[in-house]
């Protein structure tokens, strides 16, 4: 007995080590304000020519190209279009779902011809009582469409899941992993605010490994003999937001779902990639980041928290090939996250932190949506009311919104019910 007490407690003291490492900011981190670098913002009204934006008009026909070129050149790479193939296949169609709150629909998004061609599986839970078409949230999980929620019928994920903690390589779906992520996924909620549902495994379209290039739909573009993307193609994060239009494509074709009420949500690097899907698609209505830090939300020149050149070092198969060379030489890049933020004008935006989340860098996440604004403005919008940081708990909103909130990296009830109002002041029709 005893020895099997000591067995146990050695696992725990060396799964505790392990967790433990995981959330351990590296040497050399930065969460002195007083140290953050002096730097200047590149200037979102400023042209490539020097010349001012004076109207929306010219930043809609100028400007806004411009900057998503810049963003595809450095950052986010190039994505392709829709493909000529593509088809969807309606699983299944469960009416009285939730207990007869919800109609729910399985969806395989198929990218190519034939039964092993590269696809995705979209869960979409819309509200029951619905009268007409509704608004809809969408985006991407870790872990699988069956984390979402208790409910045995979703389809448990066959593809590859990254463990919860490191060292796994090859975890799998399993009946008892079923909502596991239910609290931030909160779909009884969403559905009772009148708003349907979706979302989508992240690693259907591509694995999130360095070395899941050959299992991702990237795979799909690669000329006969090419190993790697260009410089200025596109890694794993414009994968994913690829991924996201091709939903969008599905749910213009469905007649319960309002396609021009759409917004889309991420956590974490999905923040960013919901981010990126909203500036490359302009028919998602809104676009909402929680906790996106750096390569999200957060500026990089700040370099607080996680910095460009610690996120390309572990995670180098996000970004184009092209982001890597900025790794503390932040002040050369042409382009910061308020840019990002900007991309969504006049279409409304939504930026959220954690107090505790120091490694995603709040203030830089509020500073983004600040220099963001005057874009927003360009079309008569409010964008972000205030350049004040609100406390703790609170939220300030107009056509940009922003909250921090008590607590850590994660996506909660309480982001959740400033979202949903801000869906309700913005996408509601009654």
């Amino acid at each position: 007995m005893t020895v099997r007490i000591l067995i146990v407690l050695a696992s725990c003291i060396g799964l505790w080590c392990l967790v433990s490492k995981s959330h351990a900011a590296p040497a050399g981190t930065n969460y002195d304000e007083a140290k953050v670098p002096r730097y200047t913002l590149p200037d979102p009204l400023v042209m490539l020519d020097g010349g001012k934006v004076a109207d929306a008009k010219v930043w809609r026909d100028v400007r806004r190209s411009e900057v998503l070129e810049l963003f595809r050149m450095h950052m986010f790479g190039r994505s392709p279009g829709k493909p000529e193939k593509m088809s969807f296949e309606v699983f299944e169609r469960g009416d009285g779902a939730l207990d007869g709150k919800a109609l729910r629909k399985q969806v395989t998004v198929r990218f190519a011809e034939g039964d092993g061609a590269p696809s995705m599986d979209i869960l979409i839970y819309l509200p029951a009582d619905a009268k007409g078409p509704v608004p809809l949230f969408v985006g991407l999980n870790f872990r699988g469409n069956h984390i979402v929620g208790t409910d045995p019928a979703i389809r448990l994920s066959t593809r590859w899941i990254r463990s919860t903690y490191e060292g796994v390589v090859n975890d799998r779906a399993t009946e008892a992993a079923r909502g596991t992520a239910a609290s931030r996924w909160p779909v009884e909620t969403i559905l009772a605010r009148g708003y349907g549902f979706a979302t989508i495994y992240y690693g259907d379209i591509e694995p999130d490994r360095k070395d899941a290039l050959g299992e991702s739909v990237r795979a799909m573009y690669l000329k006969p003999g090419q190993k790697a993307p260009a410089p200025d193609g596109w890694g794993a994060i414009g994968a994913w937001a690829w991924g996201l239009s091709r939903a969008m494509d599905y749910f213009e074709t469905d007649k319960k779902i309002d396609a021009a009420r759409v917004a889309v949500i991420g956590h974490s690097r999905l923040g960013k990639t919901a981010l990126w899907a909203g500036a490359t698609d302009e028919r998602f209505a809104m676009a909402i980041s929680n906790n996106s830090g750096c390569g999200g939300a957060a500026l990089s020149r700040r370099c607080f928290g996680e910095t460009v050149a610690r996120i390309n070092k572990v995670f180098p198969h996000w970004f184009c090939g092209n982001f890597h060379k900025y790794g503390g030489r932040e002040g050369d890049l042409p382009i910061d996250q308020h840019m990002l933020i900007a991309l969504m004008a006049p279409r409304p935006v939504y930026v959220a932190s954690a107090e505790g989340d120091r490694w995603a860098d709040p203030r830089g996440e509020f500073l983004s949506c600040v220099h963001a604004t005057p874009v927003h403005r360009l079309f008569g919008k409010t964008g972000l009311p205030t350049e004040t940081m609100p406390g703790v708990g609170k939220n300030v909103s107009g056509d940009i919104g922003y909250h921090i909130r008590p607590g850590k990296h994660d996506l909660t009830a309480f982001d959740w019910a400033r979202y949903l109002d801000f869906a309700d002041k913005h996408l509601r029709k009654d």
